[in-house]
């Protein structure tokens, strides 16, 4: 197996990259992710693959797609996928597909539709010249972009039955794996004061606002960057109108951590908040998102499997962390072998410059079909 296996196949794949990103789907609109799910399992129909649809009212449907179930009595290789994009209907309007200099621009070519497309040619070249010799289990999300709040448990239940899980997301910039990812969460802040008239009885009142402006830089000085912890104060809302004390007042902060002892802390200084101004109130709500994905021996031993399997192809892969988070977070806490970043390159993820580059789709459905054959 090399690369030029999958070289002559690089217009098929962009042309067909073109179509899932012509389909906009942004995680919040069902029917728009529910239309790429369609088009998806058209492509998994025809690779012979058993589906099974899961189902959902909140999120567009989840697609399961299974392969080699009667090669062996093994544990199958879990392969993660999403459908959905942060991009909302209509953005293709003003941020139109196009291809120049080797990179095809576009909402979602990125991150990460250009990874179910590696995903797909690896498995037709390894259907066809009879490679896949262990059952491969594909998950195919709604929801990724919003944080997987109907796909957890069954991701979390399909790594537990798998050998190793691999995770389509980017790749790094210059084609890196990603060995550690930050775990993500958030924190609500609420403040609550007492309205009163601002003009004429203003000594009545208990301003929410006020409380709650006590708090932002506390949050703010627990960011700790050597430790790899990073809070943003990113949203803030009270009040009605100016001449009217408010009442009450919110703050929404996203915090970033490499460890399990930092979401601790940031726990502990959420449950230990107290108001400042004597008659309001204040209350944090936490929540963990994503746990981190440290760089952990399993992780290392993962990466250095995979750097050896590359090698033959030409490939010499290399290693780096993120602070964004996926959903191999899901995955890392269990244990088994993981691979992330095993995507398209490129950059721009999320805005209006996301872009990928285009030899570097046959380049990964390369690696990934060695990985699936040789691991």
């Amino acid at each position: 197996m090399n690369i030029s296996d999958f070289s002559t196949y690089t217009g098929e794949m962009t042309a067909m990259l073109v179509r899932f990103a012509a389909i906009e789907s942004p995680s919040t609109d069902k029917s728009a992710v529910d239309r790429m799910g369609a088009a998806v399992e058209a492509e998994l129909q025809a690779l012979g693959a058993r589906i099974t649809h899961h189902p959902q009212t909140a999120a567009g449907d989840h697609l399961e797609a299974r392969w080699g179930e009667q090669v062996q009595q093994t544990a199958p290789l879990l392969i993660l996928c999403h459908m959905d994009t942060v991009f909302e209907l209509g953005t293709l309007a003003h941020f139109p597909l196009r291809q120049e200099n080797g990179a095809l621009h576009g909402p979602g070519v990125f991150d990460m539709k250009g990874g179910i497309v590696v995903l797909l040619y690896a498995l037709r070249h390894l259907l066809a010249t009879g490679g896949l010799k262990r059952p491969v289990t594909a998950l195919f999300t709604s929801d990724e972009e919003t944080g997987s709040a109907t796909s957890r448990r069954l991701i979390e239940d399909l790594a537990r039955q798998s050998a190793a899980a691999f995770c389509l997301e980017p790749a790094l910039p210059a084609g890196e794996l990603k060995t550690a990812r930050k775990g993500t969460g958030d924190i609500e802040l609420v403040a609550h004061g007492r309205a009163a008239h601002a003009g004429s009885e203003p000594e009545k009142g208990r301003n929410a606002i006020e409380e709650l402006a006590h708090h932002i830089l506390s949050v703010q000085a627990l960011t700790d960057r050597a430790k790899g912890t990073t809070t943003n104060a990113g949203i803030i809302r009270g009040g009605t109108r100016t001449n009217v004390v408010p009442d009450e007042a919110h703050l929404w902060v996203d915090f970033r951590v490499e460890s399990a002892e930092e979401v601790a802390r940031l726990q502990a200084w959420a449950d230990g908040l107290r108001p400042v101004i004597q008659g309001c109130t204040v209350e944090a709500r936490f929540d963990v998102n994503r746990p981190p994905m440290p760089r952990t021996p399993v992780m290392a031993a993962a990466f250095f499997k995979a750097r050896d399997i590359a090698r033959p192809l030409g490939l010499e892969l290399a290693e780096g962390s993120t602070g964004g988070g996926s959903d191999a977070n899901f995955v890392a806490p269990l244990g088994i072998p993981l691979l992330d970043g095993l995507g398209v390159r490129g950059g721009g993820a999320h805005s209006e410059g996301e872009h990928m580059f285009v030899d570097s789709l046959p380049e990964r459905a390369a690696l990934l079909a060695a990985l699936i054959s040789s691991w």
